[in-house]
């Protein structure tokens, strides 16, 4: 039997069901004496990447403030539409960005911020 490397046994246990993955630890206790409580030192790791936040989020203006006209120039340079639907996104206090890297959003939320807008980021 070919070895395999550390990457195709990650991809094979990324393909797993729960009860697989137990069944393997199992025989693995059985076969090398290998205590299944090892494995769950690797389970907080995985929890700790989720309490991170979402990898990709929605910008949005709750209020367009009193500088208006600012607000609307930053909306059209950030999505690159026309004067008129920058506007209207401005008007509805709508969606500037959708499922963006958070990174991104940070620095839309800081630009649309300093213009003078109230920013929700979702």
């Amino acid at each position: 039997m070919a070895k395999l490397t550390k990457e195709e046994f990650i991809s094979s246990l990324k393909e797993m069901n729960l009860l697989e993955i137990k069944e393997l630890v199992d025989a693995m206790k059985e076969e090398f004496g290998v205590d299944p409580s090892a494995v769950a030192v690797a389970a907080p790791v995985a929890g700790a990447q989720a309490d991170e936040g979402p990898s990709t989020v929605t910008v949005s203006i709750a209020d367009a403030g009193a500088a208006k006209v600012a607000v609307i120039k930053v909306v059209k340079e950030i999505t690159g539409l026309g004067l008129k639907e920058a506007k209207d996104i401005v008007d509805a206090n709508g969606v500037v960005k959708e499922n963006i890297p958070t990174a991104e959003a940070d620095e839309i939320k800081a630009k649309l911020e300093e213009a003078g807008a109230t920013v929700e980021v979702k």
